[in-house]
């Protein structure tokens, strides 16, 4: 597996994976140790420290961007897409909840609250 940090326009990303430095320090921040940030996000423990490492050799520049995303994701969808995807969800609403009464009573599926 490699331990190699790459940037093909998402950010900063372990290669051969899709998981962003981004995705580590969410971890991290919130003291999790790069074995158990491993096991979570199906790495090597290599792989975690490589990512830890980057972070933090580029700790000023990862930590701006980081805070991008989170201020991005408090802002939400724009009202537009948000109404779409509302409209999308009323109306697909009683077939999931159909299909997933029907895995239950089959055993085909675990109900996850969802």
């Amino acid at each position: 597996m490699s331990t190699e940090i790459i940037d093909r326009g998402r950010g900063p990303e372990i290669k051969g994976t899709r998981i962003t430095v981004y995705s580590i320090w969410d971890y991290a921040r919130e003291g999790h140790h790069h074995t158990y940030i491993a096991v979570m996000l199906g790495l090597s423990s290599n792989q975690v420290c490589a990512a830890l490492q980057y972070i933090e050799e580029h700790k000023e520049e990862v930590l701006a961007d980081y805070q991008k995303i989170l201020d991005r994701v408090a802002r939400g969808h724009p009202p537009e897409l948000q109404a779409k995807i509302d409209a999308m969800h009323a109306k697909y609403e009683k077939l999931w909840a159909d299909r997933r009464k029907m895995a239950l009573e089959n055993g085909d599926a675990c109900d996850h609250g969802g």
